[in-house]
């Protein structure tokens, strides 16, 4: 049985950045297993529809290595089929409501972080943002609807300029918003009353893997006694950091930084492009969870809490490398 191409093209936009956002990518990832659960065609036996399943999460899990929301959704949908025993019908059932239960979750988190962060948004408060998180979005939006923004600074984040993404959410939700180059933000830091970000992967340890840049913001807050929260669902919360995996960071292609001409006409052109960099918890004030706001140094209690089956029944090698399919050889 063939990958459905409706999933090719879901894998192909995660790895090509059309799908961006650590939580729309998640949310996609359960789309396509959802998909691929419907469209499956093949032998009605449960391991051969186990095995199809584990081929389709394996080239989900493959697409971008760094932001853990993508493996953690496709965790949450293969525990449920792995640790089930039962005839087809009801092992595809099971994969098609835990996609649905997955999604719901996530966009109904986001709300909740939004409602749980607008309160910690001082009153008249100018606030700085990096990238473009749904959740840091829902936070800024929320506590604008209360009265408490004045105005959000937004960086274009390059490369790739997902800052625009977010100067265009907050601008159609009627936020007083300003565009600004990442070299302006320590320049314009004394204006700044606190930083909200996102965040693509939260390890056991409270450190803040994200956009490349997001260390330099806060940073700066930090030399100006800034706040800095980060704002990320739980399943952004990386497992494999808890038993001592370290969170292997993507660099993308050189042709995102140099024209494509520079690279053909100065060979040898040496370029260096990390998708994201590494905030160390002594930085960051707080994380706004959809359970609450917590210290950088709770967060591996959210993740025994949340991802204790995890650590104990899947198995895990490299972040981003885990193999389904040799799990279900054992």
């Amino acid at each position: 049985m063939e990958i459905p191409v409706k999933v090719l093209k879901i894998a192909d936009g995660i790895k090509t950045m059309r799908i961006r956002g650590a939580g729309k990518i998640a949310r996609a990832a359960a789309e396509a297993l959802k998909i691929a659960a419907l469209e499956y065609s093949g032998s009605r036996d449960e391991k051969s529809f186990k095995r199809y399943m584990a081929r389709v999460a394996d080239l989900l899990i493959s697409t971008r290595p760094t932001a853990v929301s993508l493996p953690n959704a496709v965790y949450y949908v293969m525990y449920r089929l792995l640790t089930t025993e039962d005839r087809f019908d009801e092992l595809r059932n099971t994969v098609i409501r835990a996609t649905e239960q997955f999604i719901q979750e996530s966009i109904d988190a986001v709300r909740k972080i939004g409602e749980i962060g607008a309160k910690r948004i001082p009153d008249n408060a100018v606030v700085l943002t990096h990238c473009h998180s749904t959740a840091a979005v829902s936070v800024i939006t929320t506590a604008y609807r209360m009265g408490k923004i004045r105005k959000v600074y937004s960086t274009e984040t390059r490369p790739f300029f997902q800052g625009r993404i977010t100067m265009r959410h907050l601008l159609e939700a009627g936020v007083p918003a300003v565009q600004i180059p990442d070299s302006a933000v320590r320049y314009i830091m004394h204006e700044v009353d606190q930083v909200v970000v996102g965040a693509d992967t939260i390890a056991s340890n409270g450190a803040v893997v994200n956009k490349v840049g997001t260390s330099q913001v806060a940073l700066a807050a930090h030399e100006a006694r800034i706040r800095v929260f980060v704002a990320a669902e739980t399943y952004k919360f990386s497992p494999s950091t808890a038993i001592g995996e370290l969170v292997p960071i993507e660099f993308r292609s050189p042709e995102e930084i140099v024209p494509k001409e520079w690279m053909e006409k100065y060979k040898g052109i040496e370029v260096l492009n990390p998708s994201f960099d590494v905030t160390p918890p002594e930085y960051i004030d707080a994380i706004i969870t959809e359970l609450g706001v917590i210290p950088p140094q709770a967060a591996i209690l959210v993740l025994l809490d949340r991802f204790g089956w995890a650590l104990s029944k899947l198995k895990q090698g490299e972040l981003g490398k885990i193999v389904f399919e040799e799990t279900l050889e054992e």
